[in-house]
């Protein structure tokens, strides 16, 4: 089990990522235009740097919704893999099993 603290921090940066989503677009679609002349451009910039960091999509770290593992999970099931495993052992993920030949 993760610590609560990770996972607390985790749902911080889903909160933040969610609130200044459309503004961080905005300005990233200001300095990518090809029309926007420097001194806008530079003005975006200056806004993006100080939106908070953990704000940026790629801060986030996908998580088991069970367990809180950060490595081996699975995107499809937004399980990791022991919980997946157990999960599919009990039946409650539906037409998943155990593979035999």
């Amino acid at each position: 089990m993760a610590k609560t603290s990770m996972i607390n921090r985790e749902v911080k940066r889903k909160k933040l990522a969610k609130r200044h989503g459309a503004k961080r677009d905005a300005l990233k679609k200001i300095i990518a235009s090809t029309t926007a002349s420097y001194d806008d451009k530079m003005d975006a910039v200056v806004k993006l740097q100080k939106l908070p960091r953990d704000s940026s999509p790629s801060r986030q770290r996908n998580r088991c919704e069970l367990s809180g593992r950060p490595r081996g999970v699975y995107r499809k099931f937004g399980l990791g893999r022991n919980m997946l495993r157990k999960a599919t052992m009990n039946g409650d993920v539906p037409g998943l099993r155990k593979a035999s030949w």
